[in-house]
């Protein structure tokens, strides 16, 4: 009995596009989802990779077929016949790449509207300002001038007792007054380091800290040449330009430790531009904060505390005159 080419094809074309599907959603090509925009760019990456995949089999198997089925016999010295076109199976090769590349940039652009491409300013509650830092006790912070800054609305901060809330969970031990929906982290990058400010509490550090389950609002911006924000595990990648802020938001999932990376190419040292980022429990995340804040005042206290102006010259500069081989009496008879 013979089977119908019809038939043949049609067989063909199931078992293709089952191992499409199978393979387009078990690639195991991307790292762990660590947050919920995740999904959205896993779902448009999975069907450009079934897509893939289906041409890629569908092309491999003509080859295949045709290079095995009309291949030159022995002692076949004939030239082959003299075929100028098909002209519906050009459209048809035309046509069909058109409406996939037609179809996967409707994708891409839900998608990227989904993720806040278009509206960046949607989450936004509080009015930006370019104010420069103000943050106690940083070596560190006239280096940062060009770094977006909001208004300091929700700077105030009490400690409470552990509460009981309705769901039976327990509220954690820090809480913020008029606490947003959302961690808003003001980023700025410069060769070859990311800086992280948090505008609620002017903390400022080189790694940064999330709560899970709470949205992430940045400001990013360059203070030297571009740099790109890039956590595989977020799916994000965003350009930070100098003289121009970028703006985006997330919300991570997963609890771990990330790794921000530079992918940019930014200058010699580019490669070793990572910083880490620590995704936590609500109570962890506030505990680190409150760290950070009592440190933050005590080097604040310690730069008070020793002032130059509370002392003489000579005291002030004891400290750096051993290595030269200078008495501080010296330096006081000098000075009278």
């Amino acid at each position: 009995m013979k089977i119908p080419s019809s038939i043949w094809t049609l067989l063909i074309g199931i078992v293709l596009t089952l191992a499409s599907l199978w393979y387009g959603q078990n690639h195991g090509l991307l790292p762990t989802a660590a947050s919920d925009e995740a999904v959205l760019v896993d779902g448009l990456f999975n069907t450009m990779m079934i897509v893939s995949t289906g041409i890629f089999l569908i092309v491999e198997s003509v080859l295949i077929y045709a290079a095995f089925k009309y291949r030159r016999r022995a002692g076949d010295n004939e030239d082959g016949p003299p075929i100028e076109g098909n002209v519906p199976l050009e459209i048809l090769w035309t046509a069909i790449p058109a409406i996939i590349v037609l179809g996967i940039s409707i994708y891409s652009f839900e998608v990227y509207n989904d993720l806040g491409g278009f509206d960046p300013h949607s989450v936004h509650e509080a009015p930006m300002t370019q104010e420069a830092m103000t943050s106690p006790g940083t070596a560190i912070a006239a280096t940062l001038s060009n770094a977006p800054q909001t208004e300091q609305s929700q700077t105030a901060l009490s400690e409470t007792p552990i509460a009981e809330m309705d769901n039976g969970h327990q509220m954690s031990q820090m809480q913020y007054e008029g606490e947003a929906p959302y961690i808003q982290v003001n980023i700025a990058g410069l060769q070859y380091a990311w800086i992280f400010t948090y505008p609620e509490t002017g903390v400022t550090t080189g790694e940064m800290h999330l709560p899970i389950g709470r949205q992430v609002r940045i400001n990013m911006t360059a203070n030297d040449v571009i740099h790109a924000f890039w956590v595989p595990e977020f799916r994000l990648k965003q350009d930070a330009i100098p003289g121009r802020q970028s703006e985006f938001r997330f919300t991570p999932r997963k609890s771990g430790d990330y790794t921000l990376i530079c992918a940019e190419l930014c200058g010699p040292y580019h490669g070793a531009m990572r910083s880490p980022i620590v995704v936590e429990s609500e109570e962890a995340f506030n505990n680190w904060m409150q760290e950070q804040l009592v440190a933050s005042k005590e080097t604040l206290n310690q730069a008070v505390a020793m002032k130059p102006a509370d002392l003489s010259p000579d005291q002030f500069l004891a400290p750096y005159t051993k290595d030269m081989g200078i008495h501080s009496e010296i330096l006081h008879q000098v000075h009278h």
